[in-house]
């Protein structure tokens, strides 16, 4: 049992895709689609209180990420501080379910979902260890749930986006990078991703070498936040050309 909490890596990696890393996607996909009937079943306390359960939970998985690396002795200023989108997000999302915040909400819903899903489908944390090890099993857990959320807050609670929201989270993200950028140079880190790609295998081996990879990201969030948006620009578009009925 012990060796499942072990810093040293397991004698296989995970394999992407493979049937246990399908199995923990198909067990998530199975909960997202559950939301659809759930809403109609759970009263609104319901729905409050399993929000308030998810951000909990969420909390102490990013929790005991820090207590491992620090009993291994894994823990540095160079990898673990909350600075990657996604460590970021983590916390984010907690404040924003615990609360209900709308205008958070939109970050959680872009930034979450966009950033959290390559993690968990090609996850490079974690990714020298294999199911059920406690490295990646917190990984894909953290990444699922930064999906989970703002899917559980948009099915159940009637949350959206706008096209507003969708220019805002764009700028604020580039901002970011540039600041991370500064940050990479001063402490030798590589937050972001922008000083070099993750060492483990992950969907951005198929852009450029570094510097060029950099603004092939900026298209690739482009185009997936965007993607994200769409179900709400088409419903939008629908509720506009509507014919009006009369009374």
């Amino acid at each position: 049992m012990l060796e499942f909490f072990s810093v040293e890596y397991t004698d296989t990696q995970l394999q992407f895709f493979g049937a246990k890393h399908l199995s923990v996607i198909g067990v998530f996909a199975l909960f997202w689609l559950s939301f659809v009937y759930f809403r109609k079943v759970w009263s609104e306390k319901d729905k409050k209180s399993f929000r308030i359960g998810l951000a909990i939970f969420l909390a102490v998985n990013e929790i005991g990420l820090h207590i491992w690396s620090l009993y291994w002795g894994v823990w540095n200023i160079q990898s673990m501080l909350p600075l990657h989108l996604c460590s970021v997000m983590v916390w984010v999302t907690v404040y924003t379910a615990l609360t209900s915040n709308r205008s958070l909400y939109d970050f959680i819903y872009f930034l979450g979902i966009g950033g959290a899903l390559q993690a968990f489908l090609t996850p490079a944390d974690g990714a020298m260890y294999d199911i059920p090890h406690y490295r990646i099993m917190q990984s894909l857990i953290a990444h699922g749930l930064l999906i989970t959320i703002p899917i559980y807050m948009t099915v159940m609670e009637d949350f959206r986006p706008t096209l507003s929201s969708f220019k805002r989270i764009f700028i604020w993200t580039n901002v970011y990078m540039v600041i991370i950028f500064f940050v990479n140079r001063a402490i030798g880190s590589n937050y972001l991703f922008i000083a070099q790609k993750p060492p483990s295998p992950t969907l951005m081996d198929a852009l450029s070498p570094w510097p060029w990879y950099i603004p092939e990201l900026e298209v690739v969030a482009f185009v997936m936040l965007f993607m994200l948006y769409i179900p709400f620009f088409i419903k939008d578009r629908f509720a506009k050309s509507a014919p009006v009925k009369s009374a």
